[in-house]
């Protein structure tokens, strides 16, 4: 049966979920929130991504494979480093439970079969029964994962974990450690809004009962739950997640940095996290979406290079979302800091506590910038 999607202006009667109206929690890191107001970030963010980082299992980057993506031992794991924020996926289960996982579809392999079955079609029990178990004498389904050309391979990392609820994550990672919690759904099915609706409704019962205060933004690629999530509760910020123009959907409000404005805009959303390689194509982007008073954050390859990420911080971005999080966290610590009054050199060393001299500090004119911001489009076009 073919599906028409509905869009969320035609929803009446979203402005409250049950047991929603909870007072705004206080963010203990610099960022503001009020209610039904714009989101503040007062400070440069850095995000990791799916935790510690995602996995690139087919890599020789032995970083990349760490800690298994999406796991409470790779959050406490970025919980030890100076991070603002991990990022990580939300899909609910076939019996309305929200867990923690990226792909739309989970593998697995019996007497030399390879089954693959879709993750929302799954219950709770069934879901984690994939992959290691709590019970160390229980043995779990062997966990494979499907590569972007097709490709099956068994999914080992160095550090392996059991899947997690949303639940689980609130109540056992650091509570200091604020959450982005993507909405995940599947590009290529496009969703009722009931569906939506009872999908959403059942992530914010687990938010609102056990969130404590933590530091929380909601994001996701599917525009409607954008607008739903946002018309569902007036406590925390929602972000529309981009390609920035990189890739393009059947859905036009997916397709440019511009679009996304529009959305953020006509459904009160208060910030945009795009492609890094989005931005840099289109710079001139970043003054329409401050313009539009939207935060800025991105996500993408580059931003596990330092030079990329800081200068994101000189464009005025408001934070990053990375894989190499400690390499990044420290880069950052070293590069971003507030300029002295009288800082009128190129470059400035600076020592760390034990005198030893780190790398020096790039400073850029406005006539430097400029330039930089012009070379950058082409360079990401090679």
């Amino acid at each position: 049966m073919a599906l028409k999607a509905v869009h969320v202006s035609d929803v009446p009667n979203l402005d409250q979920v049950p047991g929603a109206l909870h007072a705004a929690p206080t963010f203990s890191k610099g960022v503001e929130l009020s209610r039904w107001s714009s989101f503040k970030v007062p400070k440069f963010l850095v995000v990791g991504h799916r935790g510690h980082g995602m996995n690139q299992l087919q890599s020789d980057d032995r970083r990349m494979k760490a800690f298994k993506e999406n796991t409470i031992l790779s959050f406490n794991s970025a919980a030890k480093l100076p991070l603002d924020f991990i990022e990580f996926d939300v899909q609910v289960t076939k019996d309305d439970c929200p867990i923690i996982f990226h792909d739309n579809f989970i593998l697995s392999e019996e007497n030399g079969i390879v089954f693959e079955k879709r993750v929302t079609e799954l219950t709770l029990n069934e879901f984690m029964c994939y992959g290691p178990q709590e019970e160390p004498e229980r043995l779990g389904k062997s966990l494979l994962r499907k590569t972007k050309d097709g490709k099956i391979i068994n999914w080992e990392v160095e550090s392996d974990d059991p899947h997690c609820t949303l639940q689980e994550a609130f109540q056992r990672v650091e509570p200091s450690l604020g959450f982005n919690i993507e909405l995940k759904f599947d590009d290529h099915v496009v969703y009722p809004q009931d569906y939506l609706i009872r999908v959403l409704q059942a992530i914010l019962k687990v938010v609102f009962d056990y969130a404590n205060g933590r530091p929380i933004i909601f994001s996701t690629f599917q525009p409607d739950a954008a607008l739903l999530v946002r018309k569902l509760q007036s406590i925390y910020p929602v972000f529309f997640l981009t390609n920035g123009g990189t890739e393009i959907y059947y859905d036009t409000r997916r397709n440019s940095l511009e679009e996304a404005v529009k959305l953020c805009l006509e459904g009160g959303l208060q910030g945009i996290v795009s492609e890094v390689k989005g931005i840099f194509r289109n710079p001139v982007a970043i003054s329409k979406i401050k313009e539009s008073k939207l935060s800025l954050l991105t996500y993408g390859k580059l931003n596990n290079v330092p030079e990329a990420v800081y200068m994101q911080h000189l464009m005025g971005i408001d934070g990053v979302i990375v894989d190499l999080v400690r390499e990044i966290t420290e880069a950052v610590a070293n590069l971003i800091k507030p300029p002295a009054a009288t800082e009128e050199t190129l470059s400035e060393t600076i020592a760390s506590d034990d005198g030893a001299a780190k790398e020096p500090k790039p400073h850029f004119s406005e006539r430097e910038l400029s330039f930089l911001l012009k070379l950058i489009p082409e360079l990401i076009q090679l």
